[in-house]
């Protein structure tokens, strides 16, 4: 029988190349993401110069992963609203039975989630607190009753450094904001209490940050200059996301919890090629 991996935050960029890169491992999926169909409009969404909605969708990443054999559930979710998170859980465990490895990347992304200090309002840091702390938590603990019974299963939540250290410069000058950090910083804690509280009944948690990725939002977020200035500190998508598998899957990577795993540094300890 088939390992089951569900991946949030599919549609395009990290979660996308993640899917697939189970579904290469010989995973079946569930993926989640609000944008189901390419086109699909939201609110508090990033959007490229034009105004038009980024490229990518969960159809079509379903559709990347069926090539390569797996089975794929497709759950339009929406991480602000907590009964969305709570029934795509809820399908997971209807459709297949079992969930033996999620990985909590999904965000929320909202053009406020770095303004300034003196810009930030009491509403972004509502919703920050909905789609950092609370949905991967409503997520995580629906979902953990039926690892448990499994004897086994793994969790990555992805943070950021702007979870972990003080920005380098002003959120309007190339910096975090606090939204964003204070999100992060909750998302940093998670895997490190699933480990001591869990881990002697077959439960394995890791943090991983990414580090600079270069994806749909990020080019939409910064522009051609931007992602070609960090050309050189950046890796594609593929490159975390073979990470999150072999996190999943080696005997050893049981060794890196406990910590923040860089991903791209990991990647070349290992030689984990993405």
């Amino acid at each position: 029988m088939k390992k089951i991996a569900f991946i949030t935050g599919a549609s395009r960029g990290i979660g996308r190349a993640t899917a697939i890169a189970f579904a290469g491992a010989g995973f079946d999926i569930a993926i989640s993401a609000r944008t189901v169909t390419s086109g699909d409009t939201f609110d508090h969404s990033v959007r490229k110069a034009d105004g038009q909605p980024l490229a990518g969708s969960l159809n079509a990443t379903a559709a990347a992963a069926e090539e390569l054999g797996a089975k794929v559930l497709v759950i339009g979710m929406d991480l602000l609203d907590s009964d969305s998170v709570i029934n795509a859980a809820q399908q997971v465990v209807d459709h297949y039975g079992r969930v033996d490895v999620l990985i909590n990347n999904a965000i929320y992304q909202g053009a406020d989630i770095n303004h300034t200090f003196m810009e930030l309002q009491p509403e972004t840091l509502q919703r920050v607190a909905q789609g950092y702390l609370l949905a991967p938590f409503i997520l995580t603990r629906k979902l953990m009753p039926t690892m448990l019974e499994q004897g086994e299963g793994v969790v990555i939540n992805i943070t950021s450094g702007a979870g972990e250290m003080d920005p380098p410069f002003a959120a309007n000058k190339g910096g975090w904001g606090y939204g964003y950090g204070a999100g992060k910083a909750a998302v940093s804690r998670l895997s490190g209490v699933l480990s001591r509280e869990l881990g002697d009944q077959g439960i394995q948690a890791f943090t991983v940050n990414p580090g600079v990725t270069l994806t749909e939002t990020l080019q939409a977020t910064i522009g051609d200059k931007g992602v070609l200035a960090l050309s050189n500190c950046s890796a594609a998508p593929e490159v975390p996301a073979a990470v999150l598998v072999w996190l999943a899957t080696d005997a050893s990577a049981k060794n890196y919890q406990m910590r923040t795993i860089n991903a791209q540094a990991l990647a070349i300890e290992k030689a984990i090629n993405g």
